[in-house]
């Protein structure tokens, strides 16, 4: 109750003091409001990030062997169960500078599975992964089970519990690119 009684009071003082306070010297310039607009000296974004998703074609050749390639997804295509696809991450430093300590997180969709250590990034990427929807990251996801004796055992985690991919890139040189790639299957 006297918190909201100060209070009253502090704003009914301000209240009848305010018109004063510009004809008090040095005051009015505390008080006057300017609006500042931030602007960007550099007109270009410094990293141009684009997702390309393929889906995995077998063929044979002339002599019946298999042949695996991937073709893009274009608008409207069908997807089936059981379907891989492979996702392809491009980025493109435009800047004149080095990028630094690049983080990408790539969350994996519900209606898909990720196949286990399909990553393809450059050597020096840090690459985690999270199954409890991008919350936490670590290289090699675990869960605890409990056994029929009822002992407690930790195991890897199951692809079909991966929620994200997270890739840390040291350093991406000025006006170079970047790309990593990660396959999903279609539940």
């Amino acid at each position: 109750m006297k918190r909201v009684y100060i209070a009253t009071i502090g704003a009914i003082s301000l209240m009848i003091t305010a018109p004063f306070m510009g004809q008090i010297l040095g005051v009015n310039s505390l008080f006057q409001l300017e609006s500042a607009i931030a602007q960007n000296v550099n007109k270009q974004s410094q990293m141009q990030l684009q997702l390309v998703a393929e889906k995995q074609i077998e063929t044979q050749d002339q002599e019946g062997k298999k042949i695996k390639k991937w073709e893009a997804l274009k608008n409207q295509q069908v997807v089936q169960p059981g379907d891989i696809l492979r996702y392809t991450l491009r980025g493109e430093n435009k800047s004149d500078r080095q990028l630094k300590n690049l983080t990408l997180n790539q969350p994996i969709p519900k209606q898909m599975i990720y196949v286990l250590k399909s990553v393809d990034a450059p050597q020096n990427t840090t690459i985690t992964y999270s199954i409890d929807n991008g919350r936490s990251f670590v290289a090699n996801p675990t869960i605890k089970v409990t056994l029929s004796d009822g002992r407690v055992e930790t195991k890897a985690a199951p692809a079909n519990l991966y929620t994200h991919i997270r890739l840390k890139v040291p350093s991406i040189a000025a006006k170079s690119t970047f790309q990593a790639s990660y396959k999903t299957q279609i539940r």
